[in-house]
């Protein structure tokens, strides 16, 4: 499984080429964590926006943090938020993907790569 960051989904949805073919090229299944949906909807600048991302993000496996994972991020939080500035929706994406024993493809591997066991692909 490769779990998918929001910004890897941002430069797919700006129609960025090169991101939609290595995310074309992955093995499945490809996943998102429920935060990265969270992020997504934020942005969202009007209803017709949301009905879009519903319609995009309903193309991936969605995984809902449950206590398991909201427990371990609190772990990396407790551990990096100071030393390292990690926020709540990394820590949960991270959270899910060393949960699923994902692999996490992110554009931004400074925000992960002090993370303990977490397969970063870039």
């Amino acid at each position: 499984m490769i779990l998918l960051d929001t910004n890897v989904l941002i430069e797919i949805l700006k129609n960025n080429q090169h991101t939609i073919k290595q995310v074309s090229a992955l093995t499945p299944p490809l996943a998102i964590s429920s935060i990265t949906a969270m992020e997504l909807m934020v942005g969202a600048r009007n209803k017709k926006e949301i009905r879009l991302l519903t319609q995009f993000i309903a193309k991936f496996l969605i995984i809902h943090f449950d206590p398991v994972i909201s427990h371990r991020a609190l772990k990396l939080i407790t551990r990096f938020a100071k030393s390292h500035g990690l926020d709540i929706p990394d820590a949960l994406i991270s959270a899910t993907a060393l949960n699923k024993k994902a692999q996490l493809f992110t554009y931004n591997s400074k925000d992960f790569q002090y993370i303990p066991d977490l397969e970063l692909m870039a």
